[in-house]
């Protein structure tokens, strides 16, 4: 193949054109032999794509030469350099991988492979065709972590040359970037191209935002030129006197960040007062502890802006220490301190691998293992994908998420989602541990377990004895894990509750009827399930536990097959409530019934039996329908807590809450909610739910209440 296209390798017979030159300069850290290398890529390259160009015009050769050069920026080896100039040229012309294997060995023909498309293969639709394709390229990452950067340098010089396609074209392709590509630049460390693709992508997204959004800036940058310069000097002086060796930089934010903090935040350009970054590069890590010493006492920090990124790192090796100061006139500044080794992975991540490996930095070491577990953890969501599409979106979701790290009590870490709460975290460690979660410790104070955790925390887990998943857990947790965990437990145990439920409203149905000890034969057990359309027994009681089928009826089309048995009505019985019946019985939100207060029975659809006090403002609505309503009575002696709402009136003073807060929780009562808004100047009125275990205690926590000093009025919540 190699001879019919007439390529020779021969490239010292030719003067190197400008854009060769311009790469041999980037790459002067190679041997002269190794540069003899690429010049014999650049020969076969320009071969191959002779007559082809651009949309700009440009000769197409080009194009693999900037993807060179952006590889060479970073000191990648040669191999990765001869790949980027022939990553076009089995796909787009006559020569093939056995062409390039022959002239420049098999790692750089596996490397031109692995970021190949798969063009000669036909799609349902494009977006099959984008996700095989990524497929592919992860697979050729497993291999070999080098495909995904020369796939990266690749889209960075194409979102640089964008200005030449259709409008259309260009959103379309920055919105791909932005899904894939800028994320992927993340994971890895390499932070310099992530920031780049993101500017770029938000330029071609929307090019008007990000015009007024420079002009912006550079107005902010002359206004605070001489500041920043201040800054830097200030920092540098102070720590030179201290003794420490560093490198004082400010930096503008890139503007897809700024872009975002507006949007996030609901900010204005000029309510953006941290437009300035700093960075602080010293010798060691011990060193970055002493430097953020210093610039504490040169400025005051902003309490709960510190992150110490050196003790935990993050997910993808990035070491640093982040603080935000309040600089001299009143402005806010966030800084960046790190050892000269945590720069080269913050800049290049898993890059540096290649670029550092002769030094043996045990930092670059690490952002490289963290990277091969990436790319393992995503061979394992393929093997278990459906298909290409599923895979894609998959990875998508695990992109986005920026990772945080607790610890169990033994010192296990675990790595969960930001934003996870107590709950996903039990989940985590184990299925069992989650259904039986009745309550949290973390860093050994006691915690809700709606609690959202921070890096670094210790949590531990309060078990109780039996599983006992709560339904709300649903609104607040975050991993999948624990959401389909959840899931699975409450379907199944509803489905009992359900049951339960259905076989006492249907004995209770049956017994006013004189027919509830009159056993059924199976030739009458089958003609009621075929007569009602139900496949068993189980299903039947279920239904009526579920209130999708009235237990009066049920009973009456059972008693109309007993001819025998005096049907005669007799008075009803209520059913005992006591509060142990599960999923299939809840208690009403409009009234929040208590042991001791009077009380209804509504079947409600697909929510079966629901408690109502008979004062309840709904009573009038549901009274429209008899036959739903369901006599019930409190048993004797019930343990369980229940919620109440209660609203108090106060005087708008400060520590008032504080002080209801105490006395509730002096008459053994939990506040699950609470709500404040002001009546007017002097008033203010709160609603809180609060455990009780019955209606006495909900009239001590009412009268001690009334009793204090701030309190005007306390009483039930009559909305």
């Amino acid at each position: 193949m190699a001879s019919s296209c007439g390529f020779h390798s021969d490239a010292s017979m030719l003067e190197d054109p400008d854009c060769l030159k311009q790469l041999l300069a980037k790459a002067n850290y190679l041997t002269p032999e190794q540069q003899q290398k690429l010049r014999a890529a650049y020969q076969l390259g320009a071969e191959a794509h002779s007559g082809q160009t651009r949309k700009s015009g440009e000769p197409y050769i080009t194009h693999p030469l900037a993807v060179s050069g952006i590889l060479a920026d970073i000191h990648l080896d040669v191999d990765s350099l001869t790949a980027a100039i022939l990553h076009d040229v089995v796909e787009d012309t006559a020569f093939s991988s056995k062409d390039i294997a022959e002239h420049f060995g098999t790692d750089v023909a596996a490397l031109v492979e692995g970021v190949t498309k798969l063009g000669k293969l036909e799609f349902s639709s494009p977006q099959e065709a984008q996700a095989e394709n990524f497929r592919k390229m992860i697979m050729a990452m497993a291999r070999d972590l080098r495909v995904i950067l020369i796939k990266l340098a690749d889209r960075l010089h194409n979102m640089r040359t964008l200005g030449s396609m259709r409008p259309d074209k260009r959103r379309r392709i920055a919105r791909e970037t932005l899904d894939i590509y800028a994320p992927i630049a993340a994971r890895l460390g390499i932070n310099a191209w992530r920031m780049e693709l993101e500017d770029l992508c938000f330029t071609a997204k929307y090019p008007w935002r990000a015009k007024i959004l420079a002009e912006g800036v550079r107005k902010a940058r002359g206004n605070r030129k001489e500041l920043v310069e201040q800054i830097t000097q200030s920092i540098s002086h102070r720590l030179q006197q201290e003794g420490i060796q560093c490198s004082v930089s400010g930096r503008e934010k890139h503007l897809f960040s700024l872009y975002n903090k507006m949007r996030q935040k609901n900010l204005r350009f000029n309510e953006i007062m941290d437009i300035y970054a700093f960075r602080i590069i010293v010798d060691s890590a011990d060193a970055c502890y002493r430097t953020l010493g210093v610039a504490h006492s040169l400025y005051k920090p902003l309490p709960g802006r510190f992150k110490d990124y050196i003790a935990i790192p993050k997910a993808n090796g990035y070491q640093s220490l982040h603080t935000v100061l309040f600089a001299t006139q009143g402005v806010h500044i966030e800084v960046q301190i790190r050892s000269k080794e945590m720069h080269v992975v913050a800049e290049h991540g898993v890059a540096a691998h290649w670029s550092y490996k002769l030094n043996g930095s045990s930092k670059v070491a690490a952002a490289d293992q963290r990277a091969q577990e990436w790319v393992k953890h995503l061979l394992e969501m393929q093997q278990s994908a459906g298909n290409s599409l599923d895979f894609l979106e998959n990875v998508k979701i695990d992109l986005f998420p920026d990772n945080i790290y607790v610890f169990t009590p033994e010192g296990d870490i675990r790595t969960l989602p930001r934003g996870a709460t107590v709950i996903d975290f039990a989940y985590a460690v184990h299925t069992k541990l989650g259904h039986t979660c009745i309550g949290a410790r973390v860093d050994k104070v006691p915690v809700p377990l709606k609690t959202q955790l921070q890096n670094g925390q210790t949590v531990e887990i309060v078990k109780g004895s039996a599983p006992a998943p709560n339904p709300n857990w649903l609104d607040f947790v975050t991993t999948a894990k624990a959401r389909s965990q959840i899931r699975h437990f409450l379907k199944s145990q509803h489905s009992e509750h359900a049951i339960a439920l259905g076989e006492r409203l249907l004995r209770k149905a049956l017994h006013l009827l004189h027919i509830a000890d009159t056993p059924l034969t199976p030739e009458q057990q089958s003609h009621i399930l075929t007569e009602l359309k139900v496949k068993d027994w189980s299903e039947l009681l279920m239904a009526i536990g579920l209130g999708n089928r009235l237990p009066a009826l049920v009973a009456k089309q059972i008693a109309d097959g007993i001819t025998e048995t005096d049907t005669t009505l007799t008075q009803p019985m209520p059913l005992t409530i006591s509060g142990t019946e599960g999923l299939a019985v809840s208690y009403a939100q409009c009234c929040h019934p208590v042991p001791g207060d009077c009380i209804m029975g509504f079947m409600s659809s697909e929510r079966g039996l629901v408690i109502h006090r008979t004062t309840c403002h709904n009573l009038t609505n549901f009274r429209k329908h008899p036959e739903k309503w369901i006599e019930v009575q409190w048993e004797a002696h019930i343990d369980n807590e229940f919620q109440a709402a209660i609203t108090v009136e106060t005087l708008n003073r400060r520590g008032v809450l504080a002080t209801i807060a105490n006395a509730i929780a002096i008459e053994g009562s939990n506040i699950e909610t609470v709500s404040n808004a002001d009546k007017d100047n002097h008033h203010s009125i709160m609603h809180f739910t609060i455990s009780v275990k019955d209606l006495e205690q909900l009239e001590r926590v009412l009268k001690r209440l009334r009793g204090m000093h701030d309190v005007l009025n306390a009483d039930r919540d009559a909305r």
